[in-house]
């Protein structure tokens, strides 16, 4: 079982989410920038992130700004939304049984894969961390996924482009190969993975089959 990230690495999201979250902070007064929001918080629940930012500059956020952000990104979803480059090629060279296990709010999650034309390659195993009760780096979404699709968590491969994710994989006691194909690729961004425990770093979705195909191979012979 290949079980993949959704944001960043079947759908070119991250971007956008980010810009969106960025901007309206800095208008509640807060000064970061897309870079810095993508660098040092992607993977998680985005209303645990906008939670831990509020809780470091120690000022809550005004009322309903996190669901305009929701507001906002669902409407760019469905205009602007593209799948990352390479990702349909990609999944119909992989003949391994795939899931989806994300941060992203289930709605939101079957959204962006319809929007992208992805959703059939893995409905109807789309597992999100609202479905359980800690988000990445906690280990809760990726064991509920290999649940869910009858698959062993030591024999499941994942694909994730953040640091909480590969956290989160390796906690679950998977291996995880490291994206950094996605726009919102940032400077460090492949060492922070491996880092994290990444046993492969790929940079682009046509080196991915080759590279999943081998290390599910592995591991399930182990």
């Amino acid at each position: 079982m290949i079980i993949f990230d959704c944001d960043g690495v079947l759908v070119d999201s991250e971007i956008l989410s980010c810009g969106i979250d960025a901007g309206l902070m800095r208008e509640a007064g807060h000064p970061i920038t897309t870079e810095e929001l993508i660098a040092g918080y992607i993977g998680r629940p985005k209303r645990e992130i906008w939670a831990a930012i509020a809780e470091e500059r120690g000022v809550s956020w005004p009322d309903g700004l996190i669901e305009r952000a929701e507001a906002m990104l669902s409407e760019r979803i469905a205009t602007d939304l593209a799948p990352v480059e390479g990702v349909h090629a990609a999944l119909e060279a992989l003949d391994v049984p795939r899931a989806v296990a994300s941060s992203s709010r289930l709605d939101k999650l079957h959204q962006s894969l319809r929007q992208c034309g992805l959703l059939g390659h893995f409905s109807p195993h789309v597992y999100s961390a609202e479905q359980v009760d800690r988000g990445k780096p906690a280990p809760d979404v990726f064991l509920f996924a290999a649940a869910g699709a009858g698959a062993d968590a030591q024999s499941c491969l994942v694909i994730e482009d953040s640091v909480a994710g590969v956290t989160a994989a390796r906690a679950a006691g998977m291996t995880a190969i490291g994206f950094t194909g996605g726009r919102h690729s940032f400077p460090g961004h492949a060492e922070g993975l491996r880092v994290a425990g990444a046993v492969a770093v790929v940079t682009s979705m046509r080196d991915l089959p080759a590279t999943a195909e081998r290390l599910h191979a592995g591991i399930a012979r182990v």
